[in-house]
């Protein structure tokens, strides 16, 4: 989400929003916790740079979107788009998955966060 708030606003407005997660942001979260994805730390609600990211993997540089309905949508769905090129021009890179997929197929899409976080890992290696 990005916003036109200072980033101590920011920071309040990702506290906030980790008081109340939706129900696939809970379920997700159980499973990238306490670095139980590949030992792997991630945080929620992690401000990144003007942005509120969902899930966070700095090892990685990788945020997870985990998104609703509207966000395929118009005008919303360009406005992801255009936050994701933003991003990935500034070396991170993002995955949205769902709701609905978190929910149905956690372990698809924890494994396809899993495969991410290795690629990404390994080009920073070399």
């Amino acid at each position: 989400m990005k916003n036109s708030f200072s980033y101590v606003d920011t920071l309040h407005l990702a506290r906030e929003q980790r008081k109340n997660p939706t129900e696939a942001e809970k379920v997700l979260w159980e499973r990238l916790r306490n670095r139980k994805l590949g030992g792997f730390k991630f945080r929620r609600q992690h401000v990144v740079r003007d942005w509120i990211a969902d899930f966070y993997c700095s090892d990685a540089r990788l945020i997870v979107e985990v998104d609703g309905g509207v966000h395929w949508e118009e005008p919303q769905s360009q406005k992801d788009q255009n936050r994701d090129y933003e991003l990935s021009a500034r070396g991170y890179r993002v995955v949205r998955v769902g709701n609905e997929e978190v929910i149905s197929n956690t372990d698809v899409v924890c494994a396809r966060i899993l495969d991410v976080v290795y690629e990404e890992v390994w080009k920073q290696m070399r």
